[in-house]
């Protein structure tokens, strides 16, 4: 018969704990995680901040907005979209913030400032003026047309021509600063009389 090396009154040795090994454990896993959370959330929604008057009076020199990648992971870019994308005349320079109104096979055409798309005429209540130039594009499959705001200053598509798709870096969906700018930022796809395809 097996005979124990303890008896009842000596039980032998007692498991010790160890509890800063566990501690340490929990904080390094915590920290983990939060970078992870971080690196991920600036990933599909980074921030950048407007430069410069070319979206006025809609955005401002300074406004703050959070960008979503994940809406064109997601799905398609949509007309009356505010976009941000890679400058297709420096691509290694500032990215550029402009609102899409082309979509790939759309034709084209400004006529005086007025916007036509496929022979209608594209409805913008976020404008206050009209360009002062025309002219004619017909875009391809992966191609975009882009146009600031303030159509009288802005370098977009009625400069460098339409844009390919792997320039879009996402869409811009939050006005985070200032305060007043807070919200949103308003979806136009419905209101342009153009329908999407």
């Amino acid at each position: 018969m097996y005979q124990y090396p303890y008896s009842q009154d000596d039980p032998g040795p007692q498991p010790k704990i160890n509890r800063v090994r566990p501690f340490l454990r929990e904080v390094v896993e915590t920290l983990l995680l939060m970078l992870a959370i971080y690196t991920f959330v600036n990933l599909t929604l980074p921030q950048y901040m407007v430069e410069g008057r070319s979206m006025e009076p809609n955005f401002h020199d300074g406004q703050r907005l959070v960008v979503s990648r994940a809406a064109y992971m997601l799905g398609e870019p949509q007309r009356g979209d505010v976009v941000v994308l890679r400058n297709p005349t420096d691509p290694t320079g500032k990215d550029l913030i402009k609102r899409l109104v082309g979509l790939p096979g759309d034709h084209i055409v400004i006529e005086n400032g007025a916007v036509y798309v496929n022979d209608t005429l594209l409805n913008e209540p976020y404008i206050e003026d009209l360009g002062h130039y025309s002219g004619e594009w017909q875009l391809g499959p992966e191609e975009y047309f882009v146009l600031g705001d303030n159509r009288n200053n802005s370098r977009d598509s009625h400069y460098f021509g339409p844009i390919d798709r792997t320039l879009i870096v996402g869409r811009a969906w939050i006005s985070l600063w200032p305060p007043q700018s807070w919200g949103i930022v308003p979806d136009y796809a419905n209101a342009l009389n153009v329908p999407n395809p």
